[in-house]
């Protein structure tokens, strides 16, 4: 099973965060070598096109999800992994553009370390959408819910005949925590789309006295307590939430807190 995310300790990362890091370094890497055989630096040049890209690409989501947030904090708090990869390609690489066009000396050096990093990037992303997009049915893992009945996903996505949100969650996770009551409204406010939260590793009587204290109202809570749902789909840190088709194949992966908006885009690309 392709891994989606890896914890390091307390911090976990995405495995597409990890590949747009790997094609900046690889980028960087080949600019030093093609640097010092024209006698030019570009890194300087690469670290401000990274940062265009950065901030145009939050900038677009947030425009384009503005009514879904509730302040300029928010709109700010890039924790919810709300980016527009198109809008920051293209404004990254029209800065590179013009500098490829103002200087010439750069041209090769920053061109060859450009055209690296998007293969690097692209041959990554590419290979593992291919896998993705494999027949990836939902895992069959032995579950149970607050009552101490077993349960599935399958047995569940054979009753409801509707697309599946999957969360994985923990109660000693704070971004877990943030982003319940988004996702309790959703619950309340989305029809045709069914929500399961599945906690890893925890049990019945703590999860409820944890409902309690955060005056939680969430429905198909489950239990997981061998932690199998987040090895069975590649998840190995929290939060993460998976988006099943009513046909109860994989359609989209997200790792870490959701925001109203960054929620609604999922949502979207689940309908």
């Amino acid at each position: 099973m392709l891994q989606q995310s890896i914890a390091i300790g307390p911090l976990g990362f995405s495995l597409h965060q990890l590949v747009f890091v790997m094609a900046f370094l690889m980028a960087l890497m080949v600019g030093a070598i093609l640097g010092r055989r024209h006698n030019v630096a570009v890194s300087d040049t690469l670290i401000t096109v990274f940062f265009i890209a950065f901030i145009a690409a939050r900038a677009v989501f947030v425009v384009r999800y503005w009514g879904a947030y509730d302040g300029i904090i928010s709109r700010l708090d890039i924790r919810d992994g709300g980016f527009n990869l198109a809008g920051g390609m293209m404004a990254g690489l029209g800065y590179a553009s013009w500098v490829l066009w103002r200087s010439s000396h750069q041209r090769w050096p920053l061109g060859g370390a450009l055209l690296a990093g998007c293969l690097t990037w692209g041959i990554i992303v590419g290979s593992t959408a291919l896998i993705e997009q494999q027949a990836r049915p939902l895992p069959d893992t032995p579950l149970v819910d607050l009552s101490g009945q077993p349960t599935s996903l399958p047995q569940f996505a054979n009753q409801t005949q509707q697309p599946i949100v999957v969360n994985l969650w923990a109660s000693w996770c704070p971004p877990c925590i943030r982003e319940m009551p988004v996702f309790e409204e959703a619950q309340n406010t989305e029809q045709g789309i069914t929500f399961v939260f599945v906690n890893q590793g925890e049990n019945a009587q703590h999860i409820e006295a944890f409902m309690s204290q955060h005056d939680l109202s969430l429905d198909n809570v489950w239990l997981d307590q061998r932690n199998a749902l987040g090895k069975a789909t590649g998840a190995h840190a929290m939060p993460t939430t998976l988006f099943y088709s009513a046909e109860g194949k994989l359609v989209n992966t997200h790792f870490g807190e959701f925001s109203h908006a960054t929620l609604q885009q999922g949502l979207e690309r689940l309908r």
